[in-house]
C-alpha cells in the first residue's frame, strides 16, 4: 500500500509538513472532496502520477506526495525586497526592469493579489507578432478563497498563467509580469505557444467549461475584470475573437488553426490553440468578456441636429418628378434621405436613391405604407405619396425628423 507525505500549502506559499499518511487517508480525503456540498475539490498533478492535491475554499491546499516519488523542489516565496515591482503594483505602472524593448503596456495590475515570487516564463519568442489573450477555465469551484488554493496548485505543478480571476468575488490574482510568458499551454511541436506574440496574457478563470462562467455574470459590476481588460488593451490586444467564439464544452471542438493563431491578434480560447487538446473555457459570452464601459456624452459638445424632411416637399417632388424626364429632381436632399431609408428597408434598389421621386420611389414608398412597420395601410392610403404618420415611422428608424 502506498504511503504519502502530507503537507498544507498556505496562501502565502509557506508549507506546513504534516507527516506521513497511508492510502486509506488519501482515499478518505478524496471521498470527502467528492461530496457535492463539501467545500473541497481534488486535482491531480499533471506530470507526477500519484501526487494529489485537495483545493479548499479557505485558501489552503492539501498536498499528498507518494514517499517513493522522485525529489521535488518546493517553491518558496520570494523574501527579497523588489522595490521596482512593488512600486509598479501600487501605482499600476510598468516596472522598468521587466519591460522588453518597445513595450508600453501595463505589467502589474493594480490591486491584484500577488501569487508566488513573480517568476513565471520568460521573454516572448515572436514579439513582432500580434498581441493576444488566452482564456482558460480552472475546472474547479469559484468563490471563497479558491483563488488562493487554485493559485497554489498551479504554482506547485508549474502551470501558471499570468492571471487568475474569480467571477464570483471579482478578485484578480497575478503570478508574474504580463510582459513575460505564462506556462499554461503545451508547445505546438517545437513552437512555444506560451511565447507567441508581442504578449500572450493567459487568464485562468475559476469555474467549469461545461457551465460557462459568464452566465448570470454582469461585467459592468466587476471592476476587477475591467482592470484585466484595460491591461490587455494597453498592450494593443484587439477586442475580437479572431478564431471565432469559444466552442461549447463538451462538444466537437474547433480546428485550432495555426495560421490564425500565429498571424492574428485578439482573444483566443484554450480550445483554439494548436498543439493543445483542452476545450476550455467553454461557450463563454464574447460580448461580456469584451465589455466596454458606456461613455457619458460630452456636455460641452452639442448633439448634431437630425436632418429634416418635409411631407409637403415630398408630395411636391412626387407630383413634379414622376411626369418629368428620368432624373428630374425637385427637393433632392430630402428625397435622397427617404430613398436611402427605403433602400435600407429592402424596398428600393440603392441605384435608384438618386434624389428623384420617380415611379420606383413611389412604388417603394407604397410598399412601406403597406408594411406593418409603415402602418399596414391599404387601398388609396397606400398610394406611394407620403403622409406625415408613415413618414414619422420611417424617420424614427433611420435618423431623420419628419415635418409637415
Amino acid at each position: 500500500m502506498t504511503s504519502f507525505h502530507a503537507a498544507i500549502v498556505h496562501p502565502d506559499q509557506s508549507v506546513t509538513y504534516c507527516g506521513e499518511v497511508e492510502q486509506a487517508h488519501v482515499d478518505e480525503a478524496r471521498a470527502i472532496a467528492g461530496i457535492e456540498t463539501a467545500p473541497r475539490f481534488v486535482a491531480e498533478h499533471p506530470r507526477r502520477p500519484g501526487s494529489v492535491f485537495v483545493l479548499r475554499a479557505d485558501g489552503d491546499l492539501d498536498w499528498y506526495e507518494p514517499l517513493d516519488a522522485a525529489p521535488f523542489v518546493i517553491r518558496r516565496p520570494d523574501t527579497a525586497a523588489r522595490l521596482d515591482l512593488a512600486t509598479a503594483v501600487e501605482e499600476d505602472l510598468p516596472a522598468a526592469a521587466d519591460l522588453p524593448r518597445g513595450a508600453t503596456g501595463t505589467v502589474w495590475i493594480s490591486g491584484a493579489i500577488r501569487l508566488g515570487d513573480g517568476s513565471i516564463g520568460g521573454a516572448m519568442d515572436t514579439p513582432g507578432n500580434p498581441p493576444r489573450v488566452t482564456h482558460h477555465s480552472t475546472e474547479s469551484p469559484a468563490g471563497g478563497r479558491y483563488l488562493e488554493s487554485v493559485g497554489s496548485y498551479l504554482l506547485r505543478v508549474a502551470a501558471e498563467p499570468q492571471l487568475i480571476y474569480c467571477p464570483v468575488t471579482d478578485r484578480v490574482g497575478q503570478f508574474g509580469p504580463l510582459s513575460q510568458s505564462g506556462r499554461a499551454l503545451r508547445n505546438d511541436g517545437t513552437r512555444r505557444t506560451n511565447r507567441e506574440g508581442r504578449v500572450n496574457v493567459q487568464i485562468e478563470v475559476l469555474g467549469y467549461a461545461k457551465n460557462p462562467w459568464t452566465t448570470n455574470w454582469d461585467p459592468a459590476k466587476k471592476p476587477g475584470w475591467q482592470k484585466i481588460l484595460s491591461a490587455a488593451r494597453s498592450w494593443g490586444v484587439p477586442d475580437a475573437f479572431p478564431a471565432g467564439p469559444p466552442a461549447k464544452y463538451p462538444g466537437p471542438g474547433k480546428s485550432r488553426s495555426r495560421t490564425v493563431w500565429q498571424s492574428k491578434g485578439g482573444h483566443f480560447s484554450h480550445g483554439d490553440v494548436p498543439g493543445n487538446d483542452h476545450g476550455d473555457p467553454g461557450a463563454i459570452s464574447t460580448t461580456k468578456v469584451l465589455f466596454k464601459k458606456a461613455t457619458a456624452p460630452d456636455p460641452d459638445k452639442p448633439t448634431p441636429a437630425k436632418p429634416k424632411v418635409s411631407v409637403a416637399h415630398l408630395v411636391t417632388a412626387a407630383k413634379k418628378d414622376v411626369p418629368a424626364p428620368d432624373g428630374h429632381t425637385t427637393y433632392p436632399t430630402e428625397v435622397r434621405l427617404v430613398e436611402n431609408a427605403l433602400a435600407a428597408e429592402g424596398l428600393l434598389s440603392k441605384s435608384y436613391a438618386d434624389g428623384s421621386f420617380g415611379t420606383k420611389t413611389v412604388n417603394a414608398y407604397a410598399a412601406w405604407q403597406r408594411s406593418k412597420a409603415g402602418g399596414s395601410y391599404t387601398g388609396d392610403a397606400a398610394n406611394g405619396i407620403p403622409g406625415l404618420t408613415s413618414l414619422k415611422r420611417l424617420a424614427a428608424r433611420h435618423g431623420f425628423t419628419a415635418t409637415a
